[in-house]
């Protein structure tokens, strides 16, 4: 979707169900990959957070099962039970790149000013990219559907 639309997104809220899921776990460095598991159970979805550019996508997605148990991680991919409500905002002056960086060993974001052509680490924008003037994009997908992004 960000590539045939030429755009940079995040996820502003994500509600719905999923059946199966792929999550890569926590502590990762460039010589030991994380470990990642597959379940295929239903889940709600509590949260998904991330952001969407040309160069992939860096989604986190909180499940729990039918017990409340909580399980998460990078989503690598995930089949939609019932469905998945996901609003996705844009800012017009505002895109996202993945840039190596030899430090980490992994793609690491970064922030465009459109209008200053200025490139900084989205962690020095933190919480304050303003949604003045963002563009809310709502994706509804229906059961059995399957959603999946570069790892």
């Amino acid at each position: 979707f960000c590539n045939e639309k030429n755009l940079s997104a995040y996820v502003a809220t994500c509600v719905g169900s999923v059946e199966e899921v792929t999550l890569r776990l926590a502590n990762a460095d460039r010589h030991k990959p994380n470990e990642i598991i597959t379940l295929r159970r239903r889940f709600e979805i509590l949260s998904l957070v991330g952001t969407l550019c040309s160069d992939g996508a860096h989604l986190h997605m909180s499940l729990a099962d039918s017990e409340g148990k909580c399980v998460g991680g990078h989503l690598i991919s995930a089949r939609v039970f019932t469905t998945a409500e996901i609003v996705l905002n844009t800012h017009p002056n505002i895109s996202f790149r993945r840039i190596y960086d030899d430090a980490t060993g992994f793609d690491e974001l970064q922030v465009i000013n459109k209008a200053e052509k200025d490139y900084e680490n989205f962690l020095f924008y933190g919480t304050t990219l303003t949604l003045i003037g963002s563009i809310a994009i709502v994706i509804a997908i229906t059961g059995g559907r399957h959603l999946g992004w570069r790892k």
